[in-house]
């Protein structure tokens, strides 16, 4: 028996990948009575509008996009999938808030070429001074530090800065260039030069030997139309619901409401106290988080317990809002809010730009807080706070007179793990205390090695893999 611990994207997959090999014996436990994690699609009953509460696009690119591809081919979902092409307006364009305007980022070489505002001169000037910059040789920094020293202040305060509240709703302070951003920070400890060490080292040349997972036919497809990222129909929980049912279908046990409580390591084998129910498992494929995991294993490994609950997350809050007819003077993906604008939002997505369930609708996505909520909304808001604060925000800045005609608030609680400086070593600690202490331990999800659902559906097919070689040695 495998026990799989979480019921998220990233516990599914897991349960996916150790049927597809052959495991027959496989219990998924779900604390709460919902499958899917963060992942959650709604569909608003008064305007027919699909609200998605956590993720909804996924890019298609690079291994960790081409294996999720390959995960849909096989839950046969090609026909569900909406892509969103290069060449459309949702993948060209994307703004920035500055001092109270909206700029459009620059995509061609001519913007980069040419002073844009918010930016005192053309970027252009910005990559001259990376060459000469000279190289700061030390084991990590914050991406901040890093874009400021090779790039300049403007970059640093303006893109990175924002981009880091899009990808984690993180401080660019804070956030490990070298975890994030490692082959540009690789670049420039090796060659001194970002721009030198992507020129040497081919990055700016086509390479399909960086692909260790075999391409399909979807993603293949994606890279002959140029995909910019990819949704699903009806919303992106029908990912999960399809896992949920493939696993259910091949014999797996699902419990809700069941939370792990208790984890004992004893001579190969581990008991399991999964709601009103004792397990006793040869193997445990964690996707909770880490600071869920650590306390169920203080009591043994106390050492593991404190470098797990020592990865911090932070909490975002999330306003779904449908306004009456196209109320958008822009067209795009939508804008982010750089940390020193001082605002309560991290960004706003333009979801009806994106895709459309009713022509008639303009749908919007507040992002609120991330590492700021506490400063911005106090430890317990109340969800009402947060929907005037959120029409109050959009209203302002994108010039919207009328009232919103339906909307969804939700709090989620820690849901997005912040890679701090050194976040690669304590990941190397945790992974090599479990190796070291031969523990019948794997860990998938978002806590350690990305935070997008594709890094957590490549997690959970290397733990798989990596537990599936153990036990075949």
């Amino acid at each position: 028996m495998v026990v799989v611990l979480g019921g998220g994207v990233g516990g599914l997959s897991a349960a996916y990948y150790l049927i597809k090999n052959g495991k027959q014996n496989v219990v998924l436990s779900e604390a709460s009575n919902y499958l899917g994690g963060w992942v959650k699609s709604i569909k608003n009953e008064k305007t027919g509008v699909l609200f998605e509460v956590g993720p909804r696009t996924i890019r298609p690119s690079g291994i960790q996009g081409i294996n999720t591809l390959a995960l849909i081919e096989d839950l046969n979902l090609n026909d569900k999938v909406k892509a969103i092409k290069s060449s459309h307006p949702a993948a060209k364009n994307r703004f920035i808030y500055i001092d109270k305007k909206l700029y459009a980022l620059p995509t061609s070489i001519k913007g980069i070429l040419r002073k844009t505002p918010p930016f005192s001169k053309a970027l252009i000037f910005n990559f001259i001074k990376e060459i000469f910059t000279p190289a700061k040789i030390c084991e990590d920094d914050s991406i901040y530090n890093f874009v400021e020293r090779r790039f300049g202040k403007e970059l640093a305060d303006y893109i990175v800065s924002a981009m880091i509240c899009g990808i984690c709703a993180g401080d660019s302070k804070e956030i490990s260039v070298k975890f994030l951003f490692s082959t540009f920070f690789e670049a420039e400890q090796k060659y001194g030069s970002v721009l030198k060490g992507m020129y040497k080292t081919g990055f700016f040349r086509n390479k399909s030997t960086e692909q260790k997972i075999e391409s399909t036919n979807l993603s293949n497809k994606a890279k002959q139309e140029r995909w910019s990222v990819w949704m699903l129909d009806g919303g992106l929980q029908t990912l999960p619901d399809a896992l949920t049912s493939h696993v259910k279908e091949k014999g797996a046990e699902v419990m809700l409401n069941s939370p792990c409580t208790h984890l004992k390591f004893g001579n190969n084998e581990v008991s399991c106290k999964v709601g009103n129910k004792e397990l006793h498992t040869d193997h445990v494929i964690s996707s909770l988080p880490a600071n869920t995991l650590a306390p169920l294993l203080r009591e043994q490994h106390r050492i593991l317990a404190d470098e797990l609950a020592s990865i911090n997350f932070v909490t975002v809050g999330v306003v779904n809002l449908v306004f009456n007819g196209n109320v958008l003077k822009l067209d795009g993906f939508g804008f982010l809010v750089p940390p020193s604008q001082e605002l309560p939002i991290l960004g706003v997505i333009f979801d009806s730009c994106c895709y459309s369930l009713n022509n008639d609708k303009t749908t919007l996505t507040v992002m609120m807080g991330g590492k700021w909520f506490n400063k911005y909304f106090g430890s317990n808001p109340k969800e009402e706070f947060l929907l005037t604060t959120a029409i109050s925000q959009v209203k302002g800045i994108l010039d919207i007179n009328q009232k919103p005609e339906a909307h969804n608030v939700v709090i989620l609680r820690d849901c997005i793990p912040q890679y701090v400086i050194g976040h690669y070593k304590r990941i190397d600690r945790i992974f090599n205390y479990i190796k070291d202490n031969r523990l019948p331990l794997s860990l998938s999800g978002s806590s350690y090695h990305g935070v997008g659902l594709n890094d957590v559906i490549l997690s959970s097919r290397k733990a798989v893999n990596n537990f599936l070689k153990i036990t075949s040695s």
